[in-house]
């Protein structure tokens, strides 16, 4: 397979190119998929893709292909495309060998079913009336990136994964919850089954939602919305178009001082050793007690800023060139449980589960609360429904009263609860 890639260099030099980089993406997956209580049906899927970057006469050119294919035909198309494009600044990674082993665990699909079988058995004992469905996953992911600069790297990642949802009617009310997990090595669904069955215990039964301005608590599932927009505002590309709203505010206070957010990409099960530009990964300071330190950035953002790249340039897509993008936010967690964080409630509202993706870049959001539930005197006393909150992600973060120690990985976000104080409410 190597050799594929290092001939497509070959071709794209002797056509005309006078640097080229090829980016390979693998994939091998063995979903296991579950549907009204039942196994449903087995699968195995595979996935190849190659992406074809070259320049000639300074001017790039992009073309990619999924499984096997020509390698002429591909360097042709680059060709032809590069000569729709105005010249660049080329970024390449200098030349190193960098093969990283395969990380992870793999378990069998009959594990997989079993795991999906005990745990749909768990949450039914307790609810009967439920509806269950679930997919558990064990997958392969190999990349590779070579260019003519001499750059070999590659790692392979093996993950498991899982989600489990519940869903229950009762006359015209609809309830549906939903949690899961991943990881490099093992699966632990005793875990979510419980969460799960502590939210079905708090949805037994509804009530009138306050309104105003409220306290408001953000578990580890809803709180990631708040997070999207800070990793856009500290985004090297946001900040180099003057879009993001601390562009100019390196060094000051910007969210509240009980907040710390950091990269670390060698954390696991999402780490990541180097780029898709090749580039090593690093841990990154990025907000510390509440204080802007750095923004994230790929080669030609880390140029264009005059910061470097800081290892973040990732490609949203095979057809796509790299753009900055996190590995692994990670948000310091303070002291208590998520239930030490409810206690401190005299009255308020939980968000657990939202509608919609949030906020923008400029921070303003309105958005339904999916699953939600009310507290009165530190204890929660039903779910709230057709409740909506609204506010600003900017001035939310400064509000901030209490964090929790209940981290959980949402995406490649890890993070706790939080408390926010006055946040708008409407019922």
């Amino acid at each position: 397979m190597k050799r594929e890639l290092e001939q497509l260099l070959k071709i794209a030099k002797n056509k005309g190119a006078t640097e080229a980089e090829v980016y390979q993406a693998r994939s091998l997956s063995h979903p296991v998929f579950f549907e009204g209580n039942r196994l449903k049906q087995l699968e195995s899927s595979q996935s190849e893709g190659t992406a074809l970057r070259l320049w000639r006469d300074g001017c790039p050119g992009l073309a990619v292909a999924y499984g096997q294919f020509d390698p002429e035909v591909l360097v042709d198309k680059a060709v032809a495309l590069s000569q729709l494009n105005l010249p660049e600044t080329v970024e390449l990674t200098e030349a190193r060998i960098d093969i990283r082993p395969n990380v992870g665990q793999t378990l069998p699909v009959e594990t997989l079913i079993e795991m999906g079988k005990k745990a749909i058995a768990q949450l039914r004992e307790a609810h009967p009336e439920v509806v269950c469905s679930a997919e558990f996953e064990c997958e392969e992911e190999t990349t590779t990136l070579v260019n003519s600069q001499g750059l070999d790297c590659q790692y392979t990642d093996t993950s498991l994964s899982y989600y489990l949802g519940v869903e229950l009617v009762r006359g015209e009310d609809f309830l549906g919850i939903y949690d899961g997990e991943y990881s490099r090595d093992k699966l632990n669904p005793d875990l979510i089954v419980k969460q799960i069955l502590q939210r079905l215990d708090w949805a037994k039964t509804n009530t009138a939602p306050l309104t105003g301005k409220v306290p408001v608590l953000f578990t580890a599932n809803a709180v990631t919305m708040l997070w999207g927009t800070v990793s856009a505002a500290l985004n090297g590309k946001r900040v180099l178009e003057g879009s993001s709203p601390w562009s100019e505010k390196k060094g000051e206070l910007v969210v509240c001082e009980l907040l710390t957010l950091s990269q670390q990409p060698d954390k696991e099960p999402y780490s990541c050793p180097f780029d898709d530009e090749g580039t090593l990964t690093q841990s990154l300071a990025l907000i510390t007690q509440g204080r802007l330190e750095n923004f994230y950035c790929d080669r030609t953002i880390g140029r264009e800023l005059g910061t470097g790249t800081t290892g973040n340039g990732f490609r949203p897509g095979l057809g796509s060139y790299p753009t900055p993008s996190l590995v692994n936010l990670i948000v310091e967690p303070d002291r208590g449980s998520l239930e030490d964080l409810i206690h401190q409630l005299d009255k308020g509202v939980i968000v657990d589960q939202i509608l919609g993706g949030g906020a923008d870049l400029s921070g303003d959001f309105s958005i339904n609360v999916d699953l939600g539930y009310q507290v009165e005197n530190g204890r929660v006393v039903g779910r709230v429904k057709d409740t909506m909150i609204a506010g600003n992600v900017y001035t939310v973060l400064k509000q901030v009263v209490a964090l929790g120690n209940d981290c959980l990985w949402n995406g490649s976000c890890y993070t706790p609860s939080l408390i926010v104080e006055g946040l708008s409410v409407v019922g």
